[in-house]
C-alpha cells in the first residue's frame, strides 16, 4: 500500500520511525506534502534521507497570503528537484479563509503553470464553508477546467458531490480519499468513492490530520492509510488486495516512483 499525502514534518514522532511503523503495516511509499517555503525544505530533506518517500512542493491556500513571482519561483525551483513528486497542494480554501482570496487564486494559478511546465502532477486542496458565497470546491473545479488541461491533477481529501467525483473521472483527474471517509456520517464520501474509475482512484492519510475511524481524535500517521483502504475496498467490493495493487499502480504512474 501507499500513503499519497501525508505531512510527515507534522507529526510528533520522529520521522524515520513515523515510516519505519509505515512500512510494518505494509505502506511501502509515501507522499510527504510541503505546505509553505519551510515546510517545503523539510519535505525534500525527508525524501531525501528517508526510504521510500518522495516530496510535494506549494503554497497552502492557508498560506497564501502576499504570494508573489518571488513565492512562485521558489516553487518552480524546487519543483525541478529529483527528490519532488508533485506541486502543491494548493487550490481553493473558504472555511477557514487563512488567507486573502485573491491571494488564494493566484497561488492557485501560478501552480498549475508551475506542474505544466515541470510535468508533474498538481495536488489540489479544496473546502467550502458555508454559504453560496463559499463555495471553493465548485470555484476549484471551474478553475481547474478552464487552466488546467494537460496537467495531472489530483483532487486530494476528496470533498466533493458524486456528481462531481464522476466530472472529475470525465477529465482524467485522480480522486484521493482520506480517513474522513470511514467516518458513519461519511455516507456520500464512500458513495463518491464507489463511483471514481479504478485506474482513477487513490488513497492517503493527510496525517496528522483525519485519523480513521478507530484512530478518531488521535493524531494520524502513514501506517493508518491500511483501514482507509480496507474501508474503500469493502465499499466498492473488491478485496483489500486488489485495491490495493490498484491504488499502488496509479501512484506509481502519477508520481513515477
Amino acid at each position: 500500500m501507499v500513503d499519497t499525502h501525508a505531512h510527515i514534518g507534522r507529526c510528533k514522532d520522529d520521522p524515520a520511525a513515523i515510516v519505519a511503523r509505515a512500512r510494518q503495516a505494509g505502506v511501502e511509499r509515501i507522499l510527504t506534502v510541503g505546505l509553505d517555503e519551510t515546510s517545503n525544505r523539510e519535505a525534500i530533506q525527508h525524501a531525501r534521507e528517508l526510504e521510500g518517500v518522495r516530496a510535494c512542493v506549494g503554497r497552502h491556500p492557508n498560506s497564501a497570503a502576499g504570494f508573489d513571482d518571488e513565492a512562485a519561483a521558489d516553487i518552480l525551483e524546487l519543483a525541478r528537484d529529483d527528490a519532488v513528486a508533485a506541486v502543491g497542494e494548493t487550490g481553493l480554501d473558504y472555511f477557514r479563509d487563512g488567507a486573502p482570496r485573491d491571494d488564494q487564486r493566484r497561488a492557485f494559478r501560478a501552480q498549475i503553470e508551475i506542474a505544466r511546465e515541470v510535468g508533474k502532477p498538481l495536488v489540489i486542496h479544496m473546502r467550502s464553508g458555508q454559504g453560496p458565497d463559499r463555495d471553493a470546491v465548485g470555484e476549484t473545479l471551474r478553475i481547474l477546467a478552464a487552466e488546467a488541461q494537460g496537467v495531472r491533477v489530483v483532487l486530494h481529501c476528496f470533498s466533493g458531490t458524486v456528481e462531481q467525483a464522476r466530472d472529475a473521472a470525465e477529465r482524467g483527474w485522480y480522486c484521493s480519499f482520506a480517513g474522513n471517509s470511514t467516518y458513519p456520517s461519511a455516507g456520500d464520501l464512500r458513495e463518491a468513492a464507489r463511483v471514481v474509475p479504478a485506474e482513477l482512484l487513490l488513497v492517503e492519510t493527510d496525517s496528522p490530520y483525519l485519523s480513521p475511524q478507530s484512530h478518531r481524535g488521535k493524531p494520524n500517521e502513514p501506517a493508518r492509510v491500511v483501514e482507509t483502504a480496507r474501508v474503500i475496498a469493502a465499499e466498492r467490493g473488491v478485496s483489500y488486495e486488489e485495491l490495493e495493487r490498484t491504488v499502488e499502480a496509479n501512484a506509481a504512474a502519477l508520481f513515477r516512483w
